[in-house]
C-alpha cells in the first residue's frame, strides 16, 4: 500500500481574522502551492525528516538566512503532534486502530510563515494519508478540528479554523463560526461557493516579512478575553464584511467586493501593530487600482483586480520591491 496526498495553500479573503472569535469569513484555495505526504508500511514507524528539519548547513550565513524565513521549526513537530492528537480522537470515541507501523515522508512548497496556511497544509495531508491507511470513518466537518487541535492543543498555537477549513473543503468557503454552533457541536456552517463568482482575484507575498502566526496573533487574544470593547466590535465587524462579501459575490456586485476587501484590512491596521513592509505592500498594490486585504497573519496579500492591464501594473510594481504576485489557482483541472 503506496499512500499519496496533498493540501493546499490558502489565502483568507475576507473575515480573517474573526475565525477564532466566533466570527465569519471567506477562504479560497490556493493550489499554485501544496504539502504532500507519503506513508507506506514498514517495520516501525517512522517519520523522515523533511528539508525544513534536516539541521545542516552551508554556512552559518545560510542558517541565518534560512532560519529567519522558514523560523525555527519544520513539519517534524507538527506530524508528531498529529499523532498524538488522531490517537486521542480515536480512544475518546471508541476507535481501535489497527496494529500496523508505516513510514511518511512529507515536502512543502507553501511559502511558510507568511499566513499562507502552510503548517496546516502539512497537517491536513497527513491526515488524509492516515486516515486512508487506517480506514477510518472522520466527519469531514470534525477533520479541521482534528488539524486545529494539533497545534492549539499539542503545540499551544493561537490560530482559527479557517485554514484548517479551506483547506478540508477545497475550492471557495463562505464560514460561520457563530458561539451557538461551536459550542453545541463543535463545528460551524462551511458553504461552498462556485469559484466562478470570483473572476480576476491576486495573490501577492514575498519571504522578508516572516514571522509567524502566534506573533502576529498574541496580544489580541489576550484583549478579546478581556472583553476590550474596541477588539469585540472589531471582530463583529469582520465577521458582517464577511456575510455581505458572500452576498456581494452572489450578486455579482464587484465594486462592493473591493470596499470590504480594503475595509477589512483598514480596520485591521487600527487594531494591530502592523510591519512597515506589510503596510507597504497594501499601499503598492492599492496604487495600482487594486483592492488588497492580509490573506492570512501578513506577509501575503490578496484582492481583486480589474481586467490585465491592471494586473500586469500590479506585478510590474510589486516585482520591483521583491514582491512575487501570482493568479491563485483555486479548482483543478
Amino acid at each position: 500500500m503506496h499512500i499519496e496526498t496533498y493540501a493546499y495553500g490558502r489565502a483568507g479573503l475576507l473575515g480573517n481574522p474573526s475565525d477564532g472569535y466566533f466570527g465569519k469569513t471567506i477562504s479560497l484555495l490556493v493550489r499554485n502551492f501544496r504539502a504532500r505526504v507519503i506513508l507506506y508500511p514498514s517495520a516501525r514507524l517512522e517519520i523522515k525528516a523533511g528539508k525544513a528539519d534536516l539541521p545542516v548547513f552551508e554556512s552559518l550565513e545560510d542558517l541565518y538566512e534560512t532560519t529567519r524565513w522558514r523560523g525555527y521549526y519544520g513539519g517534524f513537530r507538527i506530524i508528531l503532534a498529529l499523532l498524538v492528537r488522531l490517537t486521542d480522537y480515536c480512544r475518546e470515541n471508541g476507535i481501535t486502530l489497527p496494529n500496523r507501523n508505516f513510514t511518511l515522508e512529507y515536502e512543502s512548497t507553501v511559502p511558510l510563515r507568511l499566513g499562507m496556511g502552510g503548517s496546516s497544509a502539512i497537517v491536513t495531508a497527513a491526515l488524509r494519508a492516515l486516515i486512508q491507511y487506517y480506514e477510518l470513518k472522520i466527519p469531514i466537518e470534525v477533520q479541521p478540528n482534528l488539524v486545529l487541535e494539533t497545534e492549539t492543543k499539542e503545540l499551544g498555537v493561537a490560530a482559527g479554523l479557517q485554514d484548517r477549513v479551506i483547506q478540508t473543503y477545497e475550492g471557495v468557503v463562505y464560514m460561520n463560526f457563530a458561539k451557538e454552533l461551536m459550542t453545541s457541536r463543535g463545528y460551524g456552517e462551511y458553504e461552498h461557493i462556485n469559484p466562478k463568482l470570483l473572476q480576476d482575484v491576486y495573490v501577492a507575498y514575498r519571504t522578508s516579512l516572516s514571522e509567524g502566526t502566534e506573533v502576529f496573533h498574541n496580544n489580541v487574544r489576550e484583549r478579546w478575553r478581556n472583553n476590550d470593547p474596541e477588539v469585540v466590535n472589531a471582530m463583529t465587524t469582520w465577521a458582517s464584511y464577511a456575510e455581505e462579501g458572500r452576498q456581494a459575490l452572489l450578486n455579482g456586485d464587484r465594486a462592493r467586493l473591493h470596499q470590504l476587501i480594503d475595509a477589512n484590512f483598514d480596520l485591521r491596521a487600527r487594531i494591530y501593530k502592523l510591519d512597515q513592509g506589510n503596510l507597504e505592500m497594501i499601499r503598492l498594490a492599492r496604487s495600482t487600482g487594486a483592492s488588497a486585504n492580509f490573506a492570512g497573519s501578513g506577509g501575503a496579500i490578496v484582492g481583486l483586480y480589474e481586467g490585465e492591464a491592471m494586473f500586469q501594473t500590479l506585478v510590474s510594481v510589486l516585482r520591483g520591491t521583491g514582491i512575487a504576485v501570482i493568479r491563485p489557482q483555486i479548482m483543478q483541472f
